[in-house]
């Protein structure tokens, strides 16, 4: 029996997940574990499972003394150890800010670039780290054996910068829940939840757009809000006034099942995302969702599958809002739409496929050049 081609996994920081990118790698991992031998690295600021995770194996690398170099010194940790210590068929790198160490990976690696979105664009970082982060872009880019994005808004940027190249477009996915209590029950309260509340995520307009509609009702608010102290002040005063709980950062998934599926609806007010792991997840709990109509929501969902507001105004947020508390009835119309659309075009077992065509033209074509020479 052929022995399991083995797969790197660089990026995702650690598993199990409570982020975008580790989302979406969990579920690649899953979906393929039978195929491939999977290694995850990753680090103990985001995980302590080390050992056997979902029939993958997953090494975590200390945290390094100083705080600000801890993910740097992950990507060159990973880096090294899979280039001098390890044997792998291919690399598959998530995420733009560790871009760099494909100038050490591509000397002996073919390796697939997944980009997750504009790192630059999420607000938590200074102007003087863009430089940084659009050199690892183009590295992302130029260096990559094959690059993919996760939006399709995503394509003509990457081209501008590497003409000619192939981008393909493999959008997140969702895995079916099953019927069960948890399918949406329209409870009392409205639900905003996300990773890391960053100014993208737009939670000062949707508390600002309560304020305006007169809300009188619970609002829950899951995400981690130490990230940014000037932001987070500024939330705190807005929720003033308001009946605003901050649960925090839920890391347990049925947990954070439970609140999204409780939730009268969700709303999501980010002014700027690759492709929306939350938003796809709310939807599949046929959970209401009130949207910013960003391009890269609505290449996703059509205006009768969620309502939309306009991005950035918490005037139309707020309208939106006291039309959706007054109309239940069609907004769970939107939402039984929204879920049929999600299980016909972004199930998880359907897109890991398009990740394995991957591996397996990269694999032949080495095998391929190893026999030739």
């Amino acid at each position: 029996m052929p022995r399991k081609k083995r797969i790197a996994i660089i990026g995702l920081k650690g598993l199990p997940p409570f982020g975008g990118a580790a989302n979406v790698g969990d579920n690649i991992i899953e979906q393929l574990a039978a195929t491939y031998d999977f290694t995850i690295y990753a680090t103990a600021s985001h995980t302590h499972h080390k050992g056997d995770y979902k029939g993958a194996h997953q090494i975590v690398f200390r945290k390094f003394p100083v705080k600000q170099l801890n993910i740097l010194y992950y990507y060159i940790a990973s880096a090294f150890h899979a280039v001098f210590t390890r044997r792998y068929d291919v690399i598959h790198l998530h995420q733009m800010d560790g871009a760099f160490i494909l100038l050490l990976l591509r000397l002996r690696y073919k390796v697939v670039a997944t980009s997750h979105g504009l790192t630059y664009h999420a607000g938590k970082w200074s102007k003087w780290s863009h430089p940084y982060f659009k050199l690892n872009e183009w590295f992302q880019a130029r260096l990559s054996s094959h690059l993919t994005v996760v939006s399709r808004s995503l394509v003509p940027h990457y081209e501008k910068i590497v003409a000619g190249k192939h981008i393909t477009y493999i959008p997140n996915g969702v895995t079916p829940v099953a019927p069960s209590s948890l399918t949406s029950t329209g409870g009392s309260y409205i639900l905003f939840a996300a990773g890391r509340i960053l100014p993208i995520k737009g939670l000062h307009f949707l508390l600002s757009a309560l304020h305006k509609c007169n809300y009188k009702g619970k609002l829950i608010v899951l995400g981690d809000h130490s990230q940014l102290k000037d932001y987070s002040r500024e939330v705190f005063r807005l929720a003033a006034g308001l009946d605003v709980e901050f649960k925090g950062l839920i890391k347990e998934k049925p947990l954070l099942n439970t609140w999204i599926a409780g939730a009268r609806f969700f709303v999501f007010p980010s002014t700027h995302e690759a492709m929306s792991m939350m938003l796809l997840e709310v939807a599949s709990f046929q959970t209401p969702v009130l949207c910013s109509d960003i391009i890269q929501n609505t290449d996703i969902f059509d205006r009768d599958e969620m309502l939309f507001f306009r991005s950035g105004s918490d005037t139309d947020l707020a309208e939106k809002m006291a039309w959706a508390l007054d109309h239940p009835n069609e907004m769970q119309t939107f939402a039984a739409k929204a879920y049929r659309s999600l299980m016909e075009k972004y199930h998880w077992a359907v897109i890991a496929r398009q990740y394995a065509d991957i591996f397996e033209n990269l694999t032949t074509k080495t095998r391929r050049q190893t026999q030739q020479k």
